[in-house]
């Protein structure tokens, strides 16, 4: 009866320790991303998957610690972005699963519409090739400027060929943006630094993407991991009917399910 007992009482902890081997490392920016990945941890749980968040602030480490192993996947950005940073780093992170889009939008402490925009006015747009072309589309659209070629999502303010107001453009790191908007006419922002500043993106942004936007957030992982159980898990649960609800509740249309 004892051994029948000890027998019975390995095999659980063996099972466990099976269950609770499938552990995740993931980076993410702050809002929303984080945020999400917060919510969903009590159901990976439930599936044996153990989610570590770890919360960066800028765009570029979160895909080196993937690419070399320190971390499973990431959760912050666009296709566009990774294209890009894959092209320039040399490396081949993949996508696993487009989640939700951040509308991108301008903000400005010192006009209330782009009308009021004078002649010679300073903008800040971010200085990564996919989102500075990202805030130069946007711009385009408000008919502000016009681009040499209207689609080219890597434009930076070398590729403007009409510039009616002069607008004198400044590029810095997408995360200082909030943080000098007083200092500029209007600052391009990305939605999740938005949110961390206190913005409220429907309401303060003087133009935003509509929920068409193609800058999709994506997981990112791995070739070599993409496809693991718990990836798999990771993926479901952020394309769930409960995440999407969460987003929709939580940021009131700031933040748009893409599934």
């Amino acid at each position: 009866m004892k051994l029948t007992k000890i027998l019975a009482l390995a095999a659980t902890l063996a099972a466990f320790s099976v269950q609770a081997a499938d552990k995740l490392t993931v980076a993410a920016t702050a809002v929303p991303h984080a945020e999400i990945l917060e919510h969903i941890k009590p159901t990976l749980a439930k599936e044996g998957v153990d989610l570590e968040v770890k919360v960066f602030t800028d765009y570029v480490q979160p895909n080196i610690q993937v690419a070399q192993k320190r971390m499973d996947a990431n959760y912050f950005q666009h296709q566009p972005y990774l294209t890009e940073f894959n092209d320039g780093k040399g490396t081949n992170l993949v996508s696993v699963v487009g989640v939700h889009v951040e509308p991108f939008g301008a903000y400005s402490k010192k006009i209330d519409s782009l009308d009021q925009l004078e002649d010679g006015a300073t903008v800040a747009i971010p200085n990564d090739p996919t989102n500075g072309g990202r805030a130069l589309l946007l711009l385009q659209k408000a008919g502000l400027i016009k681009l040499k070629d209207s689609s080219k999502i890597t434009a930076t303010p070398r590729d403007i060929a009409e510039n009616p107001k002069n607008l004198n453009f400044y590029e810095l790191e997408a995360a200082t943006l909030p943080r000098v908007l007083s200092q500029v006419d209007l600052a391009m922002i990305n939605t999740n630094y938005a949110l961390e500043a206190g913005l409220n993106p429907t309401k303060d942004a003087l133009i935003i993407e509509g929920a068409d936007s193609p800058y999709v957030n994506i997981l990112v992982a791995r070739p070599d991991n993409k496809d693991s159980d718990a990836m798999k898990k990771l993926a479901d649960a952020l394309t769930s009917d409960d995440v999407r609800e969460f987003i929709k509740e939580k940021y009131k249309g700031a933040v748009v399910p893409a599934f």
